[in-house]
């Protein structure tokens, strides 16, 4: 739940810019916002540390070179907004297991983290089947009018709901 003091955003005036990042974004990279192939090269960063030779003999990385570019920098700011975005609104705070989850399923740190594992490289693994972010897809297909990308955002948040479903079981105090 939100804190009494809630200084959050307005939805509509952030749906308003996120709409307008996007223009931008395509606007000045030609591209539509995204974000699975930063986390691919972020890997490829830090497998460099340890083993240079075997990044630079991937083919992968021949055609998509581990360089900070502006996805990368997209991603990096998503992190500092949010940190941002939780300064200001005083909702910050350091912890391990959040309220909603504790609450449905225990305060477990090794429970959470091989769901959350799961639950990512399921995401990764769809995303890069895929070719790119599904939500960055979505939302940059919606924005040329693309029926596609309507039906994939609908699906998206039909398929939200039924897992929220599934995990709280309804449960409308969370």
């Amino acid at each position: 739940m939100l804190p009494a003091n809630d200084k959050s955003w307005n939805p509509y005036v952030a749906g308003a810019l996120t709409g307008l990042l996007i223009i931008l974004t395509t606007w000045f990279t030609g591209q539509y916002f995204g974000a699975s192939m930063s986390f691919v090269r972020a890997a490829a960063y830090i497998e460099r540390v340890f083993s240079p030779g075997h990044v630079s003999s991937e083919a992968y990385f021949k055609w998509f070179p581990p360089i900070v570019d502006w996805q990368f920098l997209f991603v990096a700011g998503i992190l500092i907004g949010s940190f941002l975005s939780s300064i200001t609104s005083g909702s910050f705070r350091i912890q391990a297991v959040p309220d909603m989850w504790a609450a449905r399923f225990g305060p477990g740190r090794l429970k959470r983290g091989i769901v959350a594992f799961i639950g990512g490289a399921l995401v990764l693994f769809g995303a890069r089947l895929a070719g790119g972010c599904p939500s960055g897809m979505g939302l940059g297909t919606l924005v040329q009018l693309g029926v596609s990308g309507l039906i994939s955002l609908i699906c998206f948040f039909i398929g939200g709901v039924i897992v929220a479903q599934i995990l709280y079981h309804g449960d409308k105090s969370k």
